[in-house]
Parts: C-alpha cells; structure tokens; sequence
C-alpha cells in the first residue's frame, strides 16, 4: 500500500500544475460532503394526546403510544406522515385500540364431596345466584349429576354477575345455561355425531359374559344383546359351550374422536342349535327376519347372569322331606340381595310371608296367566299394586322352607303350571304389511352384511 501511494504522488507531480490544483479540490470537496453530519429523518406523530402530539419520530427509535382500555366510537387512528417532498417514501401505520372482553371465563373440576353451594362460593357466586339458576329445571336436573372429575365453566361480567355456566354431560351433549331478562334459561347443545358400523363374533366357551368381553364388547352392549334376545333365551338357563352370537353396531365420533358407542342394528344368536335374528326397526324396536316382534308378553327369566339350581321337574325328591313332590317352577340359585323382576306386565294378586313359601309375590297378567315368586328375602310391592315387565319387586332370599338363598319362579297357564323355558309365549305386535317393504330391505342388508362380516373373520382366524 505505501509503494502504491508514493507511486500515486510521483504522477500527481507529474501532471501541469494547473491540473494538480483542480485534482486537489475535486478530492477535498468529496471529502467534506462524506464527513458532513445529517439531519435525522423525522416524521410528526398526529394523535390527540398533548403528550407526545409534539414528539418526532425518530427511525429505528420506539416511541411508547398510550393505549385506552376500551375503544372509544370513531376511535382517531395515528399515521405517520413524512413531508411528501423527503428522499424517504411515505409510510402509513395505523393502531387499533383493543377491545376488553365483555366477560371472563374460568373453570373449576369436580372434587370428592363437593357440592354445588360450595362450588358457587369458591368460584365467588352468592347463594342467591346459585338459588336463580336452578330454578331452571332442566340445569337442576343435570346440575345435580355432577360428579368428581366433571368441569363447570363460569362466565362472569365486569360486575361478578355470573352470565352463563358450561356443564359438559357427554362428548356430544353440552348443558348451557344463560341469564336473561327474565332469569336463567338452559339448552342442550349438541355436537355433530359420525356414525360408523362395528362388527363382533364370539363362541361361547365358559359363559355369555366372557364370551362378549373377549369380543371386545362393553358391559352395556352385552346386557344389550341379552335384553334383545331375553324373549326367546333364558340367558341363566339355557346356554351351551358352542353357542355363538354376531352382532353390528354403531361407533360413535365427534370431531374426529371416538366418543362411545350407538345402538346394536342387528344381531344373530345360535342358542343349542337353534337360530334367532334380530334386526332394528326405524320405530326403534326389534324383529325377526319375518317382521315378528322379539319383544314378547314375558321374559324367559325373571333374574339375570344367574345359575338354575333345580330345573322345573314333577318327579323331583324334596330336598328337605326327601319325598316325591312335584317341582312345579325353576329355581334360580343367586346370592341373598339379587333383584327379581316381574316377568310381565299385570297386577300384584298377593304380596305376602308364610312359612312354606317365605316371602312371596304372584302376579296376574290378563285373564290367563299367572306368575309367582318365593323365598324372596325382601317384597317391594303389595297387593293391588300395578307392574311393569321388568320392574323390581324383589330380591331374592333364603326365606320359608329352603336350604340355600335362591328364587323359586313358576308359571301358570289357566291354572296349570307350565315349564317357563318350553311355554309358548304371546308375542307383541308384529309389523303390517304396509311396514314390511322398507323392513325386508333393511333386514336383507343387515343380515347378509352379518354373513358376509362372520365369513371374513372367521377366514382371517
């Protein structure tokens, strides 16, 4: 570098000496116009506040603007505006004012042991509020099912008025209640539900209970599949190893995730050989393939999931005298405590204790039918009452003249006791035919998908 600059002075001295004057100010003007300060690029701020309305903008340098809580209407916008003639483009920036929200949300969960007044007063509602809202019905309703691990939402006013509650009964179904005008008023509101179509099939190895929880199927669905085929089998008597059942149902989803199951839309049972179909209705009811209803007069067995000790047998030795009496009902042999159901619909004829029979309970049902049911340890109806199938009117017991806790259940048909497994009984109403059209297109579907779904998984396996 220093030979090159004492080179470069060697050709400037060689240059006329008028040249070498001009060359010399050509190099200080330059030199005087790089090192000159500026003057910093401004911009005036045009805004209401006195404070900074005289403030210059200074670029790279923040400059803090004041911000209102809440917006006012017309609100002013604050734009930076450089005089047009500048070297700089003009740039505009504009700053809206946020908005408060109107209310707060907060949560709390369920603990142990909680209850709603507790509840308001942690989350700082007065009992009075507490007192408003469950005057709507319907939220007092599912209000009182909370339980621990469900979460409340609360929104609140500025004023710690408490203006909506959030109660999530299910994945698809949410409780909100509101406050209006005239007090608080609830709604259901519900999510949209995908629906798509299951399929199991098990063998029945040990029991029907186990064959189903291998299946995959949830306690609910195999209670389900008893109650639909409960006409026709006794669940506590007549199953065998080898029996097999098939069903399709409904899987349920809600924004993607799997949220519970539907309803069984059809299923096959093989009970000792003999098969029974059942295919859901747009009614919500159960038929067999020939539009018959499965629901019937009676149920098969007036207990569930138990064990028969003693089979209906006229021939049978009493096992307290040891002589031959007649045995003229089933007993159903079920630990001290297990409900007992009314069969049928009909009117309790007698609701009494006697030491033969210990507590017992008979039902008529219609002008030809009569049911009874012994040694119960505890009677929940009396004499004149009205029932429903299904209804509890009982548990069962080891009261009069037994060895053991057990329900002794007999059946009469005008009089004469009949076997309640083999009896005949009456059906409910069948389908019209003005409803079997669109029925027998259901059901050919139904049944052919359970045909087709049984012979791929059985071909995997």
């Amino acid at each position: 570098m220093k030979v090159l600059t004492l080179r470069m002075a060697e050709l400037v001295k060689q240059l006329p000496r008028r040249h070498q004057f001009l060359l010399t100010g050509v190099v200080a003007a330059t030199l005087t116009l790089v090192l000159l300060p500026s003057e910093p690029a401004t911009a005036s701020l045009n805004t209401s506040d006195p404070k900074v309305a005289d403030k210059q903008l200074i670029l790279g340098e923040r400059l803090d603007v004041p911000l209102h809580a809440k917006a006012a209407e017309n609100a002013p916008v604050v734009e930076l505006k450089p005089a047009l003639d500048d070297v700089e483009a003009a740039a505009t920036v504009a700053v809206e004012e946020p908005v408060e929200p109107a209310v707060q949300w907060s949560g709390y969960e369920v603990k142990s042991g909680d209850s709603l007044a507790r509840i308001f007063k942690v989350m700082g509602f007065s009992p009075q509020q507490l007192y408003r809202l469950t005057q709507d019905k319907q939220a007092n309703k599912y209000l009182l099912k909370i339980h621990p691990g469900d979460t409340l939402r609360f929104a609140k006013d500025a004023d710690g008025e408490l203006v909506q509650l959030a109660y999530q009964i299910s994945p698809i179904d949410t409780l909100i209640v509101s406050q209006t005008d005239t007090g608080y008023v609830s709604e259901i509101a519900t999510k949209e539900v995908q629906i798509q179509e299951a399929f199991a099939y098990a063998e029945i190895e040990s029991s029907f209970w186990n064959a189903g929880i291998n299946a995959g199927l949830t306690d609910n669905q195999i209670m389900g599949i008893a109650a639909i085929f409960g006409w026709d089998i006794d669940f506590a008597l007549d199953l065998r190893k080898g029996d097999e059942f098939s069903v399709i149902y409904e899987k349920e989803y809600v924004d993607g995730e799997f949220a519970g199951y539907g309803k069984v839309l059809a299923a096959e049972f093989v009970n000792q050989g003999k098969k029974f179909q059942a295919i859901l209705h747009s009614n919500g009811e159960y038929y067999a393939a020939d539009g018959k209803a499965m629901r019937k007069s009676f149920l098969r067995s007036p207990v569930k999931f138990t064990y028969i000790s003693s089979n209906f047998n006229p021939r049978r030795l009493h096992p307290v005298t040891g002589k031959v009496r007649p045995h003229n009902g089933i007993d159903y042999a079920a630990s001290t405590g297990t409900p007992v159901m009314s069969s049928g619909s009909g009117k309790v004829i007698a609701s009494a204790y006697n030491n033969l029979n210990g507590h017992y309970v008979f039902v008529q049902h219609g002008e030809r039918y009569v049911t009874k049911y012994l040694h119960l340890s505890k009677r929940l109806v009396s004499k004149g009452d009205r029932v429903k199938q299904g209804q509890l009117i009982g548990r069962v017991g080891a009261t009069g003249r037994v060895t053991g806790a057990h329900l002794h259940y007999e059946f009469l048909v005008d009089g004469v006791h009949r076997n309640p497994r083999t009896v005949e009984l009456p059906q409910a109403e069948s389908l019209t035919a003005q409803e079997m059209p669109e029925f027998n297109k259901l059901a050919e579907q139904r049944l052919a998908m359970l045909v087709e779904q049984k012979r791929v998984l059985l071909a995997m396996n």
